[in-house]
């Protein structure tokens, strides 16, 4: 139960990082209807779920002296990076359905990391709202 309501707080965040960073995109699998669409959120938002669940705790704990030179800053590359993961993976599942500009499969160029770094930073603001939302309506 926990997961689902995490991938649903990762799909909002990713729905608002979507609308508000123009270089941020996703197509949905399966054609442009509102269920397609929704689907598709819920999926990357399980798959960004799965992702800061496995992977960010192993990059935390190698990265922690960084954190500590940077004062904790490097968290925000750390998880533009790993949103970066979530588009590669997610092209893997189709072509192109969750892209970030920039990111491609020749290479990755410089303004990508800093769309998914300011896309990240959109992320955690609404997913922390929505959290908070969601525990004032005792749903956990």
């Amino acid at each position: 139960m926990r997961f689902l309501i995490s991938s649903i707080v990762n799909a909002v965040g990713l729905w608002v990082a979507t609308t508000l960073v123009p270089a941020v995109k996703l197509t949905p699998y399966g054609g442009d209807g509102i269920w397609q669409t929704i689907g598709s959120f819920l999926l990357i938002g399980a798959v960004f779920g799965l992702i800061n669940a496995i992977i960010a705790p192993v990059i935390k704990v190698l990265a922690f002296p960084l954190y500590i030179i940077t004062f904790g800053l490097i968290a925000f590359v750390i998880n533009g990076a790993l949103l970066l993961l979530v588009a590669w993976i997610s092209t893997q599942l189709g072509a192109d359905v969750f892209s970030i500009e920039g990111f491609t499969s020749e290479g990755l160029a410089i303004e990508s990391l800093g769309w998914a770094i300011l896309a990240a930073l959109i992320m955690s603001i609404s997913s922390f709202f929505t959290r908070t939302v969601l525990k004032i309506l005792k749903i956990r």
